[in-house]
């Protein structure tokens, strides 16, 4: 007992170390990255963003910790056998001389030929993130970062567009995409690739949920830098800020339904279930994160807060968090709650800001989206050889491709036909061409995917998840400026200019004469 006392202290002490220099990984990856965002912008260079970039650099760090370093056998350790446990516990026990251990199951290290001394130390244990910092550190500062930093003008004078795609847009996306995916499953199925009981028409609902979330990052980056005209900006961020949300909460309502007796079966009746779990989260979140923000917005306008700005900037920034947290301690979405939270401060309580918190809380949340954003892009890079259960099958991911870019057709054309009967600003076709190819694929899926991976059909949707973010980042986002280019779609554009240029065009012809 005292030997095996002494094993686990030093090996708790082990991981310390290791913890060191995991973060060390990820902080000369961010360096990279920052150096290379810095020569793109000197050099006016836009074939390859800084997402792409950081997950490239991701890759070739991935690449190096799998093939490279020192194998060695899991720790060196001894693996004990334990059939009697059925399931794998929450939490295990361990009473060493009345002393007692509490270890937290996080997931699988391996489930191939675990005496087959596989892997390396770094690989096989902390490589891969426990996926709640994504949700709970990681996506949060991402999300209310697009809407404290919303455009409100611009917003709202599209609010009608923007709300079908994002809406009526995801749910088209979420269909077409389970629908096609099953139609694969069903190939592969018959071609003996997959067996029937593996994969369910649930399981393709829930991954055309989580493929429905686009990401379009890269080029919003891009329409930013070359002032493109605000129509096509608002709309295609408008539309990405809302998709996300739209897309966590009806990934959770899909997971929450699961017939046992028939897994294939998706009634009306379930159907409706969904859509009310739906309903029900997406209001409560857009209450909860509301309601901190109107808290802050009062706490701001009627006291003297103002008279201190980091005491005002703590409050800001810990009732914005609260949101989230709050959310998410109520069974509710807490990225939905902290992004109505955003676009709530940014309409009531950024007014009642002193001029040193306006600027504080701006730079603060710009920068840990910058961060955020990076560290997600260069994880992305680096699980795809440091995961250890990757299911790579050609077909499920040729289909997946197809039917991500079936779905983004079946979404924007149609929806800006139907929107064009009643807008006055049409939406023009190279708008649609542009928002059909500025469909990426980013964060929010990745985060989706890997929150679930502990059976073979969510491994899979996992390994085709972050293979197709590779492809639309690298292939979509790298042909951004030349597809602008063709299109003939204008830059330059001042967004202040161009709102007052609409107005007054809209104006009567008998007020200017």
């Amino acid at each position: 007992m005292e030997k095996l006392k002494e094993y686990v202290s030093v090996k708790e002490d082990h991981f310390y170390h290791q913890g060191a220099v995991e973060l060390l990984i990820f902080n000369f990856l961010l360096i990279l990255t920052i150096l290379t965002i810095w020569l793109f912008k000197n050099h006016q260079f836009r074939f390859l963003h800084e997402t792409g970039g950081a997950m490239l650099y991701g890759l070739v760090m991935g690449l190096i910790i799998r093939y490279v370093t020192n194998s060695s056998d899991v720790e060196s350790g001894t693996v004990y056998e334990c059939e009697k446990l059925k399931s794998g516990p929450s939490t295990l026990l361990i009473n060493i001389t009345n002393q007692v251990y509490e270890y937290q199951y996080k997931r699988e290290i391996s489930h191939h030929n675990v005496n087959g001394h596989q892997g390396n130390t770094i690989l096989q244990k902390q490589m891969t993130f426990d996926p709640s910092i994504f949700f709970n550190i990681l996506l949060p500062p991402i999300i209310f970062h697009a809407g404290y930093s919303l455009k409100k003008r611009h917003f709202f004078r599209n609010l009608g567009s923007i709300l079908t795609y994002a809406f009526l847009g995801t749910a088209i996306s979420c269909i077409v995409i389970g629908l096609i995916m099953y139609g694969f499953v069903k190939a592969m199925v018959h071609i003996g690739q997959l067996k029937q009981w593996e994969f369910h028409f649930t399981d393709c609902l829930f991954f055309g949920s989580l493929m429905s979330a686009t990401d379009p990052v890269t080029v919003l980056a891009i329409f930013h830098e070359l002032n493109v005209d605000t129509d096509l900006y608002t709309l295609l961020f408008g539309e990405s800020v809302l998709n996300d949300a739209v897309a966590i909460v009806l990934t959770h309502s899909i997971s929450i339904y699961s017939p046992k007796e028939n897994p294939n079966a998706f009634d009306a009746a379930a159907f409706f279930q969904s859509v009310g779990n739906f309903l029900g989260i997406f209001a409560g979140s857009f209450a909860m994160g509301s309601s901190y923000a109107v808290v802050t917005a009062l706490l701001t306008k009627f006291t003297k807060l103002c008279e201190f700005p980091m005491l005002e900037t703590g409050l800001f920034f810990l009732l914005s968090w609260s949101a989230f947290l709050s959310a998410e301690a109520a069974g509710l979405t807490g990225i939905v709650a902290v992004l109505f939270c955003g676009v709530t401060q940014a309409h009531y309580t950024y007014n009642n800001l002193s001029a040193d918190s306006k600027m504080r809380t701006k730079q603060l949340f710009e920068f840990m989206n910058f961060l955020a954003e990076n560290v997600i892009f260069c994880y992305m890079g680096l699980a795809l050889f440091t995961f250890q259960n990757h299911i790579f099958n050609p077909l499920f991911i040729f289909g997946a491709l197809v039917a991500v870019f079936v779905a983004r057709a079946s979404n924007i054309y149609p929806l800006s036909f139907l929107l064009n009967l009643g807008r006055k600003q049409k939406i023009s076709r190279t708008f649609q061409h542009m928002m059909m190819f500025s469909g990426l694929r980013g964060a929010i899926a990745f985060a989706l995917a890997i929150r679930d991976t502990d059976s073979q059909p969510k491994q899979m949707m996992f390994t085709t998840a972050l293979l197709v973010v590779f492809f639309t980042v690298w292939v979509c986002g790298g042909g951004t400026t030349p597809m602008l280019t063709w299109l003939q779609i204008r830059v330059g554009v001042d967004p202040d200019e161009d709102l007052r240029a609409r107005a007054a065009s809209q104006a009567p012809f008998s007020l200017l004469t």
